[in-house]
Protein backbone atom coordinates (compact mmCIF):
# COMPACT_ATOMS: atom_id res chain seq x y z
CA UNK A 1 0.00 0.00 0.00
CA UNK A 2 2.63 2.70 0.66
CA UNK A 3 4.58 1.75 -2.36
CA UNK A 4 1.31 2.34 -4.68
CA UNK A 5 1.30 5.74 -2.47
CA UNK A 6 -1.85 4.52 -0.17
CA UNK A 7 -2.56 4.94 3.36
CA UNK A 8 -2.79 1.66 5.62
CA UNK A 9 -2.68 3.93 8.65
CA UNK A 10 -5.84 6.41 7.83
CA UNK A 11 -6.17 7.44 11.54
CA UNK A 12 -2.92 8.61 11.71
CA UNK A 13 -3.83 13.25 10.75
CA UNK A 14 -1.66 14.02 8.24
CA UNK A 15 0.00 10.71 7.14
CA UNK A 16 -2.49 10.68 3.54
CA UNK A 17 -0.87 13.62 1.82
CA UNK A 18 2.79 12.40 3.42
CA UNK A 19 2.63 8.69 1.69
CA UNK A 20 0.57 10.09 -1.71
CA UNK A 21 3.59 12.64 -2.05
CA UNK A 22 6.44 9.78 -1.34
CA UNK A 23 5.02 6.35 -0.99
CA UNK A 24 6.93 4.45 -3.50
CA UNK A 25 9.61 7.21 -3.96
CA UNK A 26 11.39 8.55 -1.23
CA UNK A 27 10.20 6.48 1.02
CA UNK A 28 10.10 2.49 0.05
CA UNK A 29 8.73 -0.37 2.18
CA UNK A 30 9.64 -3.76 1.96
CA UNK A 31 9.85 -7.32 3.60
CA UNK A 32 13.49 -8.12 3.05
CA UNK A 33 16.12 -6.87 5.88
CA UNK A 34 18.68 -7.11 2.46
CA UNK A 35 17.05 -4.62 0.51
CA UNK A 36 18.48 -2.23 3.91
CA UNK A 37 22.05 -3.38 3.11
CA UNK A 38 24.12 -0.42 2.48
CA UNK A 39 21.57 1.86 4.91
CA UNK A 40 23.55 4.38 7.17
CA UNK A 41 21.04 4.68 9.42
CA UNK A 42 18.90 1.57 10.78
CA UNK A 43 15.88 2.68 13.48
CA UNK A 44 14.70 -0.47 14.66
CA UNK A 45 10.83 -0.24 16.61
CA UNK A 46 9.45 -3.36 17.15
CA UNK A 47 6.79 -4.54 19.89
CA UNK A 48 7.62 -5.94 23.27
CA UNK A 49 5.12 -7.77 25.27
CA UNK A 50 5.40 -9.26 28.64
CA UNK A 51 4.52 -13.00 29.26
CA UNK A 52 1.83 -14.42 31.67
CA UNK A 53 4.03 -13.20 34.28
CA UNK A 54 4.64 -10.38 33.09
CA UNK A 55 7.84 -10.82 32.19
CA UNK A 56 9.89 -8.89 29.10
CA UNK A 57 9.30 -10.99 25.73
CA UNK A 58 12.17 -9.46 23.73
CA UNK A 59 12.12 -12.44 21.28
CA UNK A 60 9.95 -9.81 18.71
CA UNK A 61 13.14 -7.43 19.78
CA UNK A 62 15.66 -10.12 19.46
CA UNK A 63 14.94 -11.83 15.94
CA UNK A 64 14.41 -8.07 14.52
CA UNK A 65 18.01 -7.06 15.60
CA UNK A 66 19.85 -10.23 14.21
CA UNK A 67 18.24 -9.73 11.16
CA UNK A 68 19.28 -6.10 10.96
CA UNK A 69 22.75 -7.17 12.59
CA UNK A 70 23.32 -9.52 8.99
CA UNK A 71 23.12 -6.98 6.85
CA UNK A 72 24.71 -3.81 8.12
CA UNK A 73 28.63 -3.01 7.45
CA UNK A 74 31.13 -0.94 9.28
CA UNK A 75 30.21 2.91 9.85
CA UNK A 76 26.34 1.78 9.91
CA UNK A 77 24.31 3.34 12.52
CA UNK A 78 21.72 1.38 14.47
CA UNK A 79 19.30 3.37 17.07
CA UNK A 80 16.87 0.99 18.92
CA UNK A 81 13.33 3.04 19.71
CA UNK A 82 11.22 0.25 21.04
CA UNK A 83 10.91 0.74 25.07
CA UNK A 84 12.91 -1.58 26.82
CA UNK A 85 14.17 -2.41 30.18
CA UNK A 86 17.09 -0.01 31.33
CA UNK A 87 20.76 -1.64 30.27
CA UNK A 88 18.89 -3.47 26.74
CA UNK A 89 20.98 -1.49 24.14
CA UNK A 90 24.17 -1.56 25.68
CA UNK A 91 23.76 -5.38 26.73
CA UNK A 92 22.05 -7.59 24.79
CA UNK A 93 21.72 -5.83 21.81
CA UNK A 94 25.13 -4.96 21.48
CA UNK A 95 25.68 -8.37 21.95
CA UNK A 96 22.82 -9.46 18.92
CA UNK A 97 24.86 -7.21 16.45
CA UNK A 98 27.93 -8.36 16.77
CA UNK A 99 27.28 -11.55 16.92
CA UNK A 100 25.34 -11.43 13.82
CA UNK A 101 27.71 -8.74 11.93
CA UNK A 102 31.54 -10.10 13.16
CA UNK A 103 31.52 -6.57 13.77
CA UNK A 104 32.44 -4.71 17.27
CA UNK A 105 31.17 -1.86 18.80
CA UNK A 106 33.26 0.80 17.32
CA UNK A 107 32.65 -0.73 13.89
CA UNK A 108 29.82 0.48 13.96
CA UNK A 109 27.58 3.26 16.27
CA UNK A 110 24.80 1.98 18.42
CA UNK A 111 22.47 4.25 20.62
CA UNK A 112 18.63 4.12 22.03
CA UNK A 113 15.90 6.98 21.50
CA UNK A 114 12.51 5.99 22.85
CA UNK A 115 9.57 6.92 20.59
CA UNK A 116 7.47 9.73 21.81
CA UNK A 117 4.94 9.46 20.02
CA UNK A 118 1.03 8.51 20.14
CA UNK A 119 -1.66 7.02 17.94
CA UNK A 120 -3.60 9.25 15.81
CA UNK A 121 -0.67 11.95 16.79
CA UNK A 122 2.13 10.84 15.45
CA UNK A 123 3.30 13.53 13.07
CA UNK A 124 2.16 16.20 15.76
CA UNK A 125 4.25 14.63 18.49
CA UNK A 126 7.16 14.19 15.76
CA UNK A 127 7.21 17.64 15.42
CA UNK A 128 6.35 19.23 18.63
CA UNK A 129 7.60 17.05 21.42
CA UNK A 130 11.23 16.87 22.94
CA UNK A 131 12.77 13.67 21.86
CA UNK A 132 15.85 11.96 23.22
CA UNK A 133 18.64 10.20 22.28
CA UNK A 134 21.60 8.41 23.93
CA UNK A 135 24.68 6.62 22.69
CA UNK A 136 26.11 3.28 24.15
CA UNK A 137 29.14 4.96 24.38
CA UNK A 138 30.44 8.80 24.02
CA UNK A 139 31.09 8.44 20.00
CA UNK A 140 28.05 6.63 19.47
CA UNK A 141 25.58 9.24 21.08
CA UNK A 142 27.55 11.97 18.78
CA UNK A 143 26.67 10.10 15.69
CA UNK A 144 23.38 9.12 16.13
CA UNK A 145 22.20 12.80 17.37
CA UNK A 146 23.98 14.23 14.38
CA UNK A 147 22.10 12.01 12.17
CA UNK A 148 18.50 12.76 14.27
CA UNK A 149 18.93 15.98 14.14
CA UNK A 150 18.06 15.83 10.01
CA UNK A 151 14.76 15.45 10.93
CA UNK A 152 13.87 15.48 14.54
CA UNK A 153 13.75 19.56 15.64
CA UNK A 154 13.34 18.94 19.44
CA UNK A 155 16.45 16.64 20.26
CA UNK A 156 17.90 16.28 23.27
CA UNK A 157 21.29 14.20 23.96
CA UNK A 158 21.75 12.52 27.07
CA UNK A 159 24.55 10.96 28.73
CA UNK A 160 24.17 6.97 27.85
CA UNK A 161 21.69 4.68 26.28
CA UNK A 162 20.53 3.77 29.71
CA UNK A 163 19.48 7.14 30.47
CA UNK A 164 17.41 7.49 27.81
CA UNK A 165 15.66 3.93 28.14
CA UNK A 166 14.73 4.88 31.63
CA UNK A 167 13.65 8.30 30.76
CA UNK A 168 10.64 6.98 28.80
CA UNK A 169 9.83 3.72 31.36
CA UNK A 170 9.75 6.80 33.96
CA UNK A 171 7.25 8.49 32.03
CA UNK A 172 5.04 5.12 31.97
CA UNK A 173 5.34 4.77 35.61
CA UNK A 174 4.46 8.34 36.42
CA UNK A 175 1.12 8.06 34.43
CA UNK A 176 -0.03 4.71 35.83
CA UNK A 177 0.76 5.36 39.30
CA UNK A 178 -1.22 8.89 38.51
CA UNK A 179 -4.50 7.12 36.82
CA UNK A 180 -4.54 4.76 39.85
CA UNK A 181 -4.43 7.53 42.20
CA UNK A 182 -7.44 9.45 40.13
CA UNK A 183 -9.37 5.53 40.47
CA UNK A 184 -8.73 5.52 44.03
CA UNK A 185 -9.92 8.74 45.22
CA UNK A 186 -12.87 7.93 43.15
CA UNK A 187 -13.95 4.48 44.69
CA UNK A 188 -13.15 6.88 48.10
CA UNK A 189 -15.17 9.80 46.39
CA UNK A 190 -17.83 7.11 45.54
CA UNK A 191 -18.04 5.69 49.34
CA UNK A 192 -18.37 8.84 51.29
CA UNK A 193 -21.17 10.34 48.59
CA UNK A 194 -19.09 13.34 47.24
CA UNK A 195 -18.81 14.15 43.68
CA UNK A 196 -15.90 13.27 42.73
CA UNK A 197 -15.33 15.62 39.39
CA UNK A 198 -16.42 18.36 41.07
CA UNK A 199 -13.75 18.33 43.92
CA UNK A 200 -11.63 17.22 40.79
CA UNK A 201 -12.15 20.42 39.48
CA UNK A 202 -11.20 22.63 41.89
CA UNK A 203 -8.34 20.96 43.38
CA UNK A 204 -6.31 20.85 40.18
CA UNK A 205 -3.87 23.95 39.72
CA UNK A 206 -0.55 24.52 38.99
CA UNK A 207 0.50 22.34 41.36
CA UNK A 208 -1.50 19.72 41.75
CA UNK A 209 -3.20 17.63 38.18
CA UNK A 210 -5.65 14.53 39.70
CA UNK A 211 -6.23 12.24 36.47
CA UNK A 212 -9.41 11.09 35.02
CA UNK A 213 -10.72 8.18 36.99
CA UNK A 214 -10.84 5.33 34.47
CA UNK A 215 -11.78 1.33 33.71
CA UNK A 216 -8.04 0.24 33.95
CA UNK A 217 -5.25 1.46 31.82
CA UNK A 218 -4.51 -0.02 28.23
CA UNK A 219 -2.21 -0.40 25.68
CA UNK A 220 1.29 -1.00 24.46
CA UNK A 221 2.80 1.12 26.88
CA UNK A 222 1.41 2.59 30.61
CA UNK A 223 0.65 -1.28 31.78
CA UNK A 224 4.10 -2.64 30.60
CA UNK A 225 6.72 -0.28 31.69
CA UNK A 226 6.17 -0.79 35.09
CA UNK A 227 6.88 -4.26 35.01
CA UNK A 228 10.43 -3.91 33.43
CA UNK A 229 11.42 -2.26 36.95
CA UNK A 230 9.25 -4.66 39.25
CA UNK A 231 10.62 -7.69 37.57
CA UNK A 232 13.95 -6.45 37.64
CA UNK A 233 13.81 -5.44 41.20
CA UNK A 234 11.97 -8.98 42.39
CA UNK A 235 15.39 -10.68 40.27
CA UNK A 236 17.64 -8.39 42.92
CA UNK A 237 15.38 -8.80 45.71
CA UNK A 238 14.39 -5.52 46.20
CA UNK A 239 11.27 -5.85 46.83
CA UNK A 240 10.53 -3.04 49.66
CA UNK A 241 11.61 -0.50 46.24
CA UNK A 242 8.45 -1.54 43.66
CA UNK A 243 5.67 -1.42 46.33
CA UNK A 244 4.44 1.74 44.83
CA UNK A 245 4.46 0.48 41.02
CA UNK A 246 3.23 -2.99 41.70
CA UNK A 247 0.06 -1.51 43.92
CA UNK A 248 -0.43 0.85 40.99
CA UNK A 249 -1.14 -1.85 38.45
CA UNK A 250 -3.06 -3.81 41.00
CA UNK A 251 -5.35 -0.72 41.17
CA UNK A 252 -5.55 0.19 37.60
CA UNK A 253 -5.94 -3.75 36.51
CA UNK A 254 -8.99 -3.93 39.67
CA UNK A 255 -11.29 -0.96 37.97
CA UNK A 256 -13.14 -3.94 35.77
CA UNK A 257 -14.62 -5.01 38.73
CA UNK A 258 -16.08 -1.80 40.10
CA UNK A 259 -17.10 -1.18 37.04
CA UNK A 260 -18.75 -4.54 36.82
CA UNK A 261 -20.11 -4.51 39.81
CA UNK A 262 -22.18 -0.67 39.13
CA UNK A 263 -23.40 -2.22 35.53
CA UNK A 264 -24.75 -5.26 37.18
CA UNK A 265 -26.10 -3.24 40.36
CA UNK A 266 -27.68 -1.05 37.41
CA UNK A 267 -29.30 -3.95 35.75
CA UNK A 268 -30.94 -5.48 39.04
CA UNK A 269 -33.20 -1.93 39.46
CA UNK A 270 -35.18 -3.39 36.14
CA UNK A 271 -38.02 -5.41 36.26
CA UNK A 272 -36.24 -7.95 34.97
CA UNK A 273 -34.41 -11.44 35.66
CA UNK A 274 -30.67 -10.43 35.58
CA UNK A 275 -30.07 -13.38 32.82
CA UNK A 276 -32.60 -11.24 30.41
CA UNK A 277 -31.47 -7.81 30.70
CA UNK A 278 -29.70 -7.02 27.79
CA UNK A 279 -26.05 -4.61 27.99
CA UNK A 280 -24.00 -2.99 25.29
CA UNK A 281 -20.44 -2.22 26.09
CA UNK A 282 -19.75 1.07 24.00
CA UNK A 283 -16.46 0.44 22.92
CA UNK A 284 -13.90 -1.92 23.50
CA UNK A 285 -10.35 -0.20 22.10
CA UNK A 286 -7.92 0.34 24.72
CA UNK A 287 -8.85 4.50 24.78
CA UNK A 288 -11.33 6.05 21.75
CA UNK A 289 -9.88 6.65 18.70
CA UNK A 290 -6.81 4.09 19.01
CA UNK A 291 -7.82 0.88 17.14
CA UNK A 292 -6.06 -1.19 19.60
CA UNK A 293 -6.96 -4.19 21.97
CA UNK A 294 -3.48 -4.95 23.48
CA UNK A 295 -4.38 -4.64 27.70
CA UNK A 296 -7.69 -2.87 27.05
CA UNK A 297 -9.48 -2.98 30.27
CA UNK A 298 -12.61 -2.64 28.31
CA UNK A 299 -12.44 -5.42 26.18
CA UNK A 300 -11.50 -7.28 29.71
CA UNK A 301 -14.82 -5.58 30.99
CA UNK A 302 -16.70 -6.80 28.61
CA UNK A 303 -15.43 -10.84 28.84
CA UNK A 304 -15.70 -10.35 32.82
CA UNK A 305 -20.03 -9.75 32.22
CA UNK A 306 -20.02 -12.15 29.95
CA UNK A 307 -18.39 -14.89 32.25
CA UNK A 308 -20.94 -13.54 34.81
CA UNK A 309 -23.55 -15.02 32.23
CA UNK A 310 -24.95 -11.94 31.42
CA UNK A 311 -26.09 -10.49 28.04
CA UNK A 312 -23.28 -8.30 26.61
CA UNK A 313 -23.17 -6.38 23.02
CA UNK A 314 -20.63 -4.61 22.04
CA UNK A 315 -20.32 -1.78 19.35
CA UNK A 316 -17.30 0.36 18.26
CA UNK A 317 -17.10 2.66 15.48
CA UNK A 318 -13.35 1.40 14.91
CA UNK A 319 -14.29 -2.17 14.37
CA UNK A 320 -16.70 -4.05 12.17
CA UNK A 321 -19.37 -6.60 12.89
CA UNK A 322 -17.28 -9.69 11.46
CA UNK A 323 -13.89 -8.55 13.64
CA UNK A 324 -16.10 -7.97 16.74
CA UNK A 325 -17.62 -11.64 16.27
CA UNK A 326 -13.56 -12.86 15.51
CA UNK A 327 -12.95 -12.13 18.89
CA UNK A 328 -15.82 -13.55 20.51
CA UNK A 329 -18.47 -10.65 20.89
CA UNK A 330 -21.72 -10.27 19.15
CA UNK A 331 -22.05 -7.02 17.81
CA UNK A 332 -24.91 -4.87 18.72
CA UNK A 333 -25.47 -0.87 19.45
CA UNK A 334 -26.95 0.70 22.51
CA UNK A 335 -30.54 0.79 20.69
CA UNK A 336 -31.01 -2.90 21.53
CA UNK A 337 -30.27 -2.75 24.86
CA UNK A 338 -31.38 -2.35 28.21
CA UNK A 339 -28.52 -0.65 29.72
CA UNK A 340 -25.58 0.91 27.59
CA UNK A 341 -21.92 1.93 29.34
CA UNK A 342 -19.01 3.88 27.83
CA UNK A 343 -15.75 2.89 28.95
CA UNK A 344 -14.53 6.47 27.83
CA UNK A 345 -17.20 8.89 29.81
CA UNK A 346 -18.14 6.32 32.55
CA UNK A 347 -21.41 6.73 32.14
CA UNK A 348 -24.07 3.93 32.57
CA UNK A 349 -27.68 4.37 30.83
CA UNK A 350 -31.20 3.06 30.75
CA UNK A 351 -32.28 2.82 26.91
CA UNK A 352 -35.47 0.92 27.12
Amino acid sequence: MINRGENPLPQEVGLDELIRRHGGQNLKATSSYEDARGSELFIVIVPLFVDQANNPDLSILEVALRSVGRVISPGSTIVLETTVPPGTTAGLVRGWLEEESGLALGDFYLAHSPERIMSGYCLSRLREFPKVIGGVDPSSGLKAYQLYSLFIPNLKMVSSSEVAELIKVMEGCYRDVNISLANELFRIADELGIDFYEAREYANHEFCHIHMPSTGVGGHCIPVYPWFLIKEMERRERFDSIRLLRTAREENDGMIDLWAERIVMASLKLDLPLSRVRICIEGISYRPGAKGLYHSRNLALARLLMRKGLAVSVSDPLYSQKELEGLGLRAGGAEGCHISFDPYGLKIKYNL
